[in-house]
């Protein structure tokens, strides 16, 4: 056992803040042995906020069109043999009358930045919800918007918003963007998310090309510093129809590492099990889980579009992944000792 790192854990445990080396220092020499010691710290902090729920949303992917050619993604403008498609108001709208027959109490509306989906519309879909649904709540994923944009989208009902923001070092974040996308822009997305009263998600992949330990150091501080209601991460996965196709995936077991640490950097940080966690390992979800993580994210799409939201090679989308399967998902969460709750899943102050 290395007993620096197991030292550097349990001051992370105590003060929640280490500085950028010593983030690295323990993602560069863990073992083993510490690595299941930070799993187990992980838990009983998730479990002293949250006990064993695991919260479920519904995610409704409304359209895969994007005015972005981000590098690594697979719905990225540039991609010619992306089949596109773009969701009515009635289909989300359904999309939610049967999640919420399930038990969904999160709707998640994911989608490229597709012009088509306007303010005024946004707003329109959102009163909707929140008048049929005044118990559930309504999270946007839909990428930079103005501040205008997104205070029209709050006053209107919108509770969460997740933007990811890729990667907290500027000189990276040109290397995975053209030119027409920029860092600052995104953090000051973010910025204006928090002023306004949302409960802000931010992440990253875990293993983007170009990506240094180092890097994934400084994005522990960048989460500590931000301090966001929730974080989502999983391994960088290459799509065939990009510049990184021949680029390895991200490492699952590093990924589950940086969950616990995340989780002991911010215990009451609302931390998914992703899609790409589960695409990249059998099992991925039951891992994040039991790494700290208390969320998942079944599909509620419409079944004809799953396939055409392809953001990597082979993202699971049917089977169990899909919110109909919503049954055999609480089963397996059961069988590893948690519960999956029905409840909005708010993240704690």
């Amino acid at each position: 056992m290395n007993r620096n790192v197991r030292s550097l854990i349990d001051k992370l445990k105590t003060t929640h803040s280490l500085s950028v080396s010593e983030y690295e220092e323990i993602l560069l020499n863990i073992d083993n042995e510490n690595r299941e010691y930070l799993k187990r710290l992980a838990r009983e902090a998730r479990e002293k906020h949250y006990g064993k729920a695991v919260f479920i949303r519904g995610l409704i992917e409304i359209s895969n069109i994007c005015k972005n050619d981000c590098y690594y993604c697979g719905i990225r403008a540039g991609n010619k043999n992306c089949e596109r498609y773009r969701l009515s108001d009635r289909e989300i709208l359904e999309c939610c009358e049967e999640g919420y027959s399930l038990g969904f109490r999160t709707f998640v509306m994911q989608g490229g930045e597709d012009f088509s989906f306007t303010d005024d519309r946004l707003c329109s879909l959102i009163k909707t919800v929140k008048e049929k649904y005044p118990d559930a709540a309504v999270t946007l994923s839909l990428g930079e918007r103005t501040r205008e944009s997104y205070k029209r989208l709050k006053d209107a009902g919108a509770d969460r918003y997740l933007l990811r923001h890729e990667t907290a070092d500027r000189e990276h974040y040109k290397k995975l963007h053209p030119e027409s996308l920029s860092w600052d822009t995104r953090m000051e997305c973010l910025r204006s998310l928090k002023d306004l009263g949302y409960q802000v998600g931010c992440g990253f992949m875990v293993g983007s090309p170009f990506q240094t330990v180092e890097m994934l150091a400084r994005e522990l501080k960048f989460i500590e510093e931000f301090e966001p209601h929730m974080c989502g991460i999983g391994p960088f996965i290459p799509h065939r129809e990009t510049i990184f196709r021949d680029c390895p995936a991200g490492d699952v077991s590093l990924t589950l590492t940086l969950l616990s640490l995340i989780r002991l950097i911010v215990p009451k940080v609302l931390l998914p099990a992703t899609t790409a966690l589960g695409t990249a390992s059998k099992g991925g979800r039951e891992e994040g889980i039991l790494a700290g993580a208390n969320v998942v994210m079944p599909n509620l799409s419409p079944k004809s579009v799953r396939k055409k939201y392809m953001l990597y090679d082979n993202k699971m989308s049917d089977g169990d992944e899909s919110a109909q399967a919503v049954e055999s998902l609480k089963n397996r969460i059961r069988e590893i000792g948690y519960e999956i709750v029905t409840a909005r899943g708010d993240a704690l102050k």
